[in-house]
């Protein structure tokens, strides 16, 4: 159940609606537009509060939200979330670039490839510390160092940092180095890390499972937010179906159909979601064109020969650079705004050298 409260209503009405609400044993969650609030109404409430609340002076409107995802919804939230990082925003008309190796591998990789995600234009450095693999003898990551690493990179060249967090033990670490806590697939119902995060404040790009819903992924994000973190972002980076040409199969449908259902920001990640090299290209370019408010780009200095995993998707660092310039100028006929943090041309130049 949402309460729209009537417009330019005083904080001291407004603090009298939540006493009345939470009086029931309820919870009330507020999202403040621009001349009115957004009453949020989580857990089960008295048959006879809507009548009550009606009836209260400030009170415009009380709807029943029949979805299970209360503060995930578009319809307790009717505004864009904009999520500002440093800076650095996401959301709304706003277009981001995350840009990384699939792993950090070592200090000297992971620092030239960011001054290469800086000097293309990307705004986050991306690179897994604790790598979650489908094989036990798989290469699993170097662990807190690679953290350290990854930070210390970001922080030479001006990047915002993202890396995936595996655990709940892990969370305190992964955010003391890192500025986005990404949720993998597998773990995306992860019920246990997704309350851990729900206890802190850095934002969190939540990847939707490989087989999930739109509902299943939604709830997902409801378990982060009704924790008390509003910052989260979705990730759609492809389902599991019968088709092997691909990894998966990019759901491009779904960036416009959550943010109708949702308000918060979309991520596509076009490199899992084809696993392909020469599709990320084109897909890159669909996500941006169906509403997209990111990508995540997996990029790598020598992919087909040194890369510890997803060498076969990652781009090369020219065809990276590439594709943002063709960005910067896609961006502005699909409605995004993409400030890019581009250093002088020469740090580029010297990596074709």
């Amino acid at each position: 159940m949402i309460v729209i409260t009537s417009p330019h209503i005083s904080d001291e009405r407004m603090n009298e609606i939540v006493r009345h609400i939470e009086q029931g044993g309820v919870q009330a969650h507020l999202s403040r537009g621009i001349d009115r609030t957004v009453i949020g109404i989580i857990g089960k409430a008295d048959p006879h509060l809507a009548e009550h609340l009606r009836s209260m002076q400030g009170v415009e409107n009380v709807i029943k939200i029949s979805k299970s995802y209360k503060l995930a919804s578009r319809d307790f939230h009717p505004d864009d979330t904009i999520i500002d990082i440093k800076g650095v925003r996401i959301g709304g008309d706003h277009l981001v670039v995350m840009g990384g190796p699939c792993a950090v591998e070592t200090p000297e990789q992971i620092d030239e490839i960011a001054r290469l995600v800086k000097a293309a234009g990307g705004q986050v450095l991306r690179g897994g510390a604790f790598k979650p693999r489908t094989g036990p003898y798989s290469f699993q990551g170097i662990g807190v160092d690679g953290l350290k690493w990854m930070k210390d990179a970001g922080d030479k060249y001006g990047l915002l940092t993202i890396t995936e967090v595996m655990a709940p033990e892990f969370v305190d670490v992964c955010a003391e180095y890192a500025d986005i806590l990404q949720v993998g697939t597998r773990n995306m119902q992860n019920f246990d890390l997704l309350r851990k995060l729900g206890t802190i404040q850095t934002p969190v790009l939540l990847k939707r499972g490989m087989s999930a819903t739109y509902d299943e992924w939604l709830n997902a994000a409801e378990y982060i937010l009704a924790g008390g973190n509003p910052n989260v972002m979705l990730c759609e980076r492809g389902i599991r179906t019968f088709e092997t040409y691909t990894r998966n199969t990019f759901d491009l449908a779904a960036i416009p159909a959550v943010h109708q259902l949702s308000h918060l920001p979309v991520i596509a990640d076009p490199s899992h979601a084809t696993g392909r090299r020469e599709l990320v290209e084109s897909m890159t370019k669909a996500s941006v064109a169906a509403g997209a408010n990111g990508l995540i780009i997996e990029m790598h200095t020598d992919p087909d020969n040194s890369a510890t995993g997803d060498g076969v998707q990652s781009l090369f660092p020219d065809q990276f650079a590439k594709l943002l310039k063709e960005l910067e100028q896609l961006a502005p006929l699909c409605g995004k705004n993409f400030n890019t943090g581009k250093q002088p041309a020469e740090a580029f130049l010297v990596w074709m050298k």
